[in-house]
């Protein structure tokens, strides 16, 4: 099956992790990429990925943080595969530093820039690219968009207004045939995750945590009995929103989080 033959979409932060996911699970389903991330190395390795099930691949090292770098790389992408189907502002950051008032305004400032500003950037620089007959913004947010996230404030902050970014721009954008909608994962089993720190910060009595035992914290959080989900399962979602199979969805916020949010 298709779904997305003869679509281009253009992903941000494509490189690794939940990016890499969307770049090659949309390439299964028969679409070309453009594929933007801050690593060249990572990049190669997307592309090779997408080749491999067929479909073509457009790389560019650029930053959202660079609106300039940003409209270079989408020109580029589409002189080489023509106009835009499809927009992902998938690329995002987090850290936790501790409570609101120890966060070092460098790293407040980062997090806004790269979380918000950078969704701003892609969507400005990709939506005059895309196709007349219109297209899917998805934007990657977070549950922590709906959910707050102590010692992690300026995340929080970021997630919230990137939902209200996204409202705003599905009634802009709305008249233009192209759809938007925030995708919204819990914990996703990627290196944002799956690293020291956080297992240290999830299993701060614990000497040396190990996966499992932030496994068995994050397990905890959630309806369904699993610690996280898998990237996949969030590119399945962002399928079904760039398909055309939601025609008719624009708006609104799609939750793939095991439950976490509803978790009383």
């Amino acid at each position: 099956m298709a779904r997305m033959a003869g679509k281009v979409a253009l992903i941000t932060g494509a490189g690794s992790g939940m990016g890499r996911s969307h770049a090659v699970r949309l390439a299964q389903e028969g679409a070309d990429v453009v594929a933007l991330d801050l690593s060249a190395a990572a990049l190669d390795e997307t592309a090779r990925q997408v080749r491999e099930t067929g479909c073509r691949v457009v790389t560019a090292v650029a930053d959202v943080r660079d609106a300039d770098a940003l409209r270079d790389a989408v020109a580029a992408g589409v002189d080489a595969l023509g106009p835009l189907d499809v927009v992902v502002a998938n690329a995002g950051i987090c850290d936790n530093p501790g409570p609101a008032w120890t966060i070092e305004d460098a790293v407040w400032h980062r997090t806004l820039d790269v979380n918000l500003t950078g969704v701003w950037h892609t969507v400005t620089a990709a939506v005059p690219a895309m196709r007349p007959s219109g297209g899917s913004v998805v934007v990657v947010g977070s549950t922590a968009g709906i959910k707050a996230v102590a010692g992690a404030a300026h995340y929080t902050a970021s997630k919230h207004a990137v939902i209200g970014l996204t409202r705003t721009l599905a009634n802009e954008l709305g008249p233009k045939s192209i759809r938007v909608n925030a995708l919204l994962p819990g914990a996703v089993g990627t290196a944002m995750t799956l690293n020291p720190a956080t297992f240290a910060r999830l299993c701060p009595d614990v000497e040396n945590p190990t996966e499992r035992d932030a496994a068995e914290v994050l397990g905890r959080n959630h309806l369904l009995p699993v610690p996280w989900v898998d990237a996949v399962d969030v590119s399945n979602a962002l399928l079904f929103l760039a398909s055309d199979e939601a025609r008719y969805v624009t708006g609104t916020e799609l939750v793939v989080d095991a439950g976490l949010t509803q978790k009383v």
